[in-house]
């Protein structure tokens, strides 16, 4: 066979792998039981036989939507089993909500557990991935159930309680991050807002200075939600690709999976 027809026959099969592992990983629904509270959730999982390395997947106040859906079922395709909380529809909380919600961490706390006891789900610590006001969250749970906790990645994360005045919010990071022990990868642009550049490095530089594992990858000419934005730039999506595998690699990394992406 020639080359090019060879070339053009190994593109072919990669592309349809890759269709049936994105089929695969379709989100499905389910609800958690938080207290009094039933939390809505999507759950997406790998191609094949279980079990998978869990992740929990924490959305930012805007909601969970589509973007979200696909992010978790990207997730998927890598490897994960990916457990994404609604933590807003529960409490009937609107999208964008003015302020910080502390009762809804409980419920961000029981679809960890739920994700751990699943069957499909790897007997380990699970990663967390957090956007924006998610990645508050994680940083919450991570300080709170370090036993549970593998890893953490979290895209233009939050890393100061959003109730805290304004000069907390400027000059401070939240108290969690001296207590927070999972290794942590920070995504954010460098066009992102400057409290949110400001907050990252903070908390960047608190955990470098008293020893602990983190990384922050700064994204040049890269804007708020440069992941999924719909005006992206050609630099944004570039970034967009990168940031998906320099997770993945990060967590595979921490929670000790073997070359192949699974669990021992």
């Amino acid at each position: 066979m020639p080359a090019a027809a060879q070339s053009l026959k190994s593109l072919l099969l990669v592309a349809t792998v890759v269709l049936c592992q994105t089929a695969s990983a379709q989100a499905q629904k389910g609800t958690l039981k938080s207290g009094a509270i039933e939390v809505p959730y999507e759950v997406a999982r790998p191609q094949g036989k279980g079990p998978f390395p869990p992740v929990l997947y924490i959305h930012a106040k805007r909601g969970y939507d589509e973007i979200d859906r696909a992010h978790i079922e990207q997730l998927a395709v890598q490897g994960f089993l990916v457990l994404a909380p609604d933590w807003q529809s529960g409490h009937f909380i609107e999208r964008w909500p003015d302020r910080h919600y502390p009762e809804t961490e409980a419920d961000v706390e029981a679809a960890l557990d739920t994700l751990l006891l699943r069957a499909d789900a790897c007997r380990m610590p699970a990663g967390i991935v957090g956007v924006s006001r998610g990645g508050y969250y994680a940083l919450r749970l991570a300080a709170k159930r370090p036993e549970a906790v593998a890893a953490m990645a979290t895209y233009y994360g939050h890393f100061q309680n959003p109730n805290a005045p304004e000069g907390q919010q400027l000059f401070s990071v939240a108290p969690e991050v001296k207590d927070l022990k999972a290794p942590l990868l920070q995504i954010i642009g460098d066009a992102d807002f400057e409290l949110r550049r400001m907050n990252n490095g903070r908390a960047f530089y608190s955990l470098v200075e008293r020893g602990a594992t983190v990384e922050i990858q700064m994204y040049p000419m890269a804007r708020r939600a440069f992941d999924f934005r719909n005006d992206a730039t050609p630099e944004e999506k570039t970034a967009a690709r990168h940031a998906r595998e320099r997770v993945r690699a990060w967590l595979a990394r921490h929670m000790r999976l073997g070359a192949d992406g699974r669990c021992g």
